[in-house]
């Protein structure tokens, strides 16, 4: 379990440009759990993704998972046990290196490299494996560099490269927002069946109401730096999307947008 607790955010303190982004924020998120978040730009989806990732700093409050504080725990430890995939493609990737170089690199997160050889040939064919049910023919393609590739085929690899190693949560950054329509259909798909299959706990932000609503058991909705509307199970079900998009409509009005 996830719980952020009593969150202080400020951007640029004691200046005249000074914004509290969180304010005593609280949030619990469950194992297992698919959480889809939306709110307009500025409520603090993405910064709270950074909190969790350990991206930026908190000035209050505590992050615990499963009883333990990781407040003060480094990014790069953190991703031990996060998978994230950003908005942008090029991101989650490494272009300049090969399909089995990079899914190599990904095999062996979290583990020292040493001297030794950077692919193991054994892990050819597992390999291959995960990327075949992308059905994109990238296992066909295991030479070929990953900077040739389409946007869409880096998400698609980004998704299953953060999902290779055992995980306790994956952080979707608006992972579709960058894509073609087709593509991102392809992708949420995908993300849906690997959240499914592997009973991964998933908190994904989303620009796309319509996503929010379809996917995963819990929606949240943000608004300066607050949750505005929580919902899951049933009662996620009965939501539809023009309700939400009701309700994004208003908040837009009331900040004069």
């Amino acid at each position: 379990m996830l719980e952020l607790k009593h969150i202080d955010k400020y951007y640029n303190p004691g200046t005249v440009n000074e914004m509290c982004l969180f304010s005593d924020f609280n949030l619990t998120i469950r194992d297992n759990e698919f959480v889809a978040v939306v709110g307009s730009n500025g409520s603090g989806k993405t910064s709270m993704l950074n909190l969790i990732c350990g991206s930026i700093d908190m000035d209050g409050g505590s992050i615990v998972i499963d009883g333990k504080d990781i407040s003060k725990e480094k990014e790069f430890r953190r991703m031990k046990y996060m998978g994230r995939v950003y908005q942008n493609p090029a991101v989650g990737t490494c272009p300049t290196m090969t399909i089995l170089e990079n899914m190599a690199l990904a095999d062996n997160k979290g583990n020292l490299f040493g001297l030794k050889m950077g692919t193991n040939k054994k892990r050819i064919d597992f390999y291959k494996d995960s990327l075949r049910q992308l059905n994109l023919g990238l296992e066909d393609k295991m030479d070929v560099k990953v900077g040739t590739l389409s946007g869409g085929q880096r998400q698609a690899m980004a998704l299953v490269m953060s999902t290779m190693t055992p995980l306790d949560f994956l952080i979707l950054d608006e992972h579709t927002a960058a894509l073609d329509p087709k593509t991102a259909e392809l992708i949420m798909e995908l993300t849906d069946k690997i959240v499914r299959e592997k009973k991964l706990t998933t908190i994904m932000v989303t620009h796309n109401l319509r996503y929010a609503v379809e996917y995963g058991d819990r929606l949240v909705m943000m608004h300066q730096g607050q949750t505005v509307i929580d919902v899951a199970g049933e009662q996620k079900k009965a939501v539809d999307t023009d309700e939400i998009l009701r309700k994004f409509n208003e908040i837009s009005i009331e900040c004069g947008n």
